[in-house]
């Protein structure tokens, strides 16, 4: 187990904290699961830990009248107002790309999806692997002479264009299941956006890759879907804000873009993927290491809403086990070995609920333990519990507040931090 005591870094002599993100954990009580929600069915013996030995509390993640994306949630989490310095989710992703924009420039986020008589039947074109969507981007460079296609993980892909930043763009994971036709691209700069959305379709359904994947019985990725536009956002520096540096530990490009321009440490873990099958081994090893030459850390973990969006009941809830058992577990193990004082938090960053397949704005639960917190008594983790517990509700950002200078939450807020 990692050990930060023999270490002369100045970091390994102050108090060490982390975020441990299930994404979209939270969820609606079902009739299948007995009026339970999949966090109270699931198996999570260390949450509750956390639960028993912390103190619990609702984050609004979600400013009222924002989109409940994982960009907003999460950078709500990360301490950040929404209201104030987000732009788009898909200029996130280009930083974690390498893909600088410039003055002018509109990232797009383009999936790779699966249409099938006018219906959005797969958001991820049956998570197609990286490698197969690299071969569809770049067969589709031609079309695109006014801008730019990169080729990201899996089905995630990115466009930048000098036109569209106006466009009203639907996530293609909220109309699973539905005619695409009252949902393409509309508004001022769609109609250059349907163009090559169009264009794309042929070019797709042809390709080896795909006829490939048909002969194999799997989805094809025969449609891109733009979405998620917006110019370069001004993040204030996480080191600036709090005097201390930090760490990203994530599969996600979106998470390792708030990082980077948080200017935190975005640390890569070669077997980690969106999905349930992710390094977790890996990620909780990582994790520690940071802590080595940090005091924060960011851990996220996107397989249960990647299930919630399958519509996957089952393994959404296998998916929050295994991020208790592996990722949960494992890292309080670790920091309690470790010698230094800690504070650890857990919460989703937004509801995934398996009815609607899609992200909601409803207030998350978040448990904290560590120095300085006090127990409330509430014996489990889920999202009844938080409703009683000691922290009441917060606003998604004071939840760093909480995790980096202890209750109670300071007066001061990311949004005036700079006036």
């Amino acid at each position: 187990m990692i050990s930060w005591q023999s270490d002369d870094n100045m970091a390994n002599h102050s108090m060490k904290h982390i975020i441990l993100l299930g994404d979209g954990m939270a969820d609606h009580p079902l009739e299948e699961l007995g009026r339970r929600t999949p966090l109270q069915a699931a198996s999570t013996p260390n949450m509750d830990q956390m639960a028993r030995m912390g103190r619990l509390g609702l984050a609004v993640t979600v400013p009222p009248g924002m989109s409940p994306g994982s960009d907003v949630a999460n950078l709500s989490v990360m301490g950040y107002d929404p209201s104030r310095f987000y732009s788009g989710r898909a200029p996130l992703e280009a930083a974690a790309m390498g893909v600088e924009l410039g003055e002018g420039d509109i990232a797009f986020r383009c999936n790779l999806v699966t249409v099938r008589d006018c219906v959005m039947e797969d958001y991820s074109a049956g998570h197609i692997s990286s490698e197969e969507g690299a071969e569809l981007i770049v067969a589709l460079r031609h079309l695109i002479p006014a801008g730019q296609i990169h080729a990201g993980v899996s089905y995630r892909n990115l466009l930048v264009l000098k036109e569209g930043a106006d466009a009203k763009c639907t996530p293609p994971h909220d109309i699973t299941g539905r005619q695409i036709q009252d949902y393409l691209p509309r508004g001022s700069g769609a109609a250059k956006l349907r163009e090559i959305m169009e264009e794309a379709r042929p070019v797709l359904d042809r390709h080896e890759v795909n006829l490939r994947r048909l002969a194999a019985g799997k989805r094809p990725a025969n449609m891109i879907w733009l979405w998620g536009q917006g110019k370069a956002p001004s993040i204030p520096s996480f080191e600036k804000l709090h005097n201390i540096t930090g760490a990203v530990i994530s599969a996600v490009d979106l998470i390792k873009g708030i990082g980077r321009y948080a200017g935190l440490e975005v640390v890569n873990v070669a077997g980690a993927t969106g999905t349930i099958d992710t390094d977790y081994e890996g990620k909780v090893e990582a994790a520690l290491d940071a802590l080595g030459r940090h005091d924060f850390v960011f851990l996220h973990v996107e397989a249960p809403d990647e299930a919630a969006h399958e519509g996957d009941l089952l393994l959404k809830v296998r998916a929050i086990e295994e991020f208790d058992h592996r990722i949960v577990g494992p890292v309080l193990e670790g920091l309690r070995q470790a010698g230094r004082p800690w504070r650890a938090c857990v919460l989703p960053d937004h509801p995934t609920p398996i009815e609607t397949k899609t992200h909601s704005s409803e207030p998350v639960p978040f448990a904290m333990m560590g120095q300085g917190i006090e127990p409330d008594d509430i014996s489990r983790f889920d999202e009844a519990s938080a409703r009683e517990g000691g922290f009441g509700v917060v606003n998604g950002p004071d939840v760093m507040e909480l995790l980096l200078n202890g209750p109670p939450v300071s007066a001061r807020r990311i949004t005036e931090s700079n006036d």
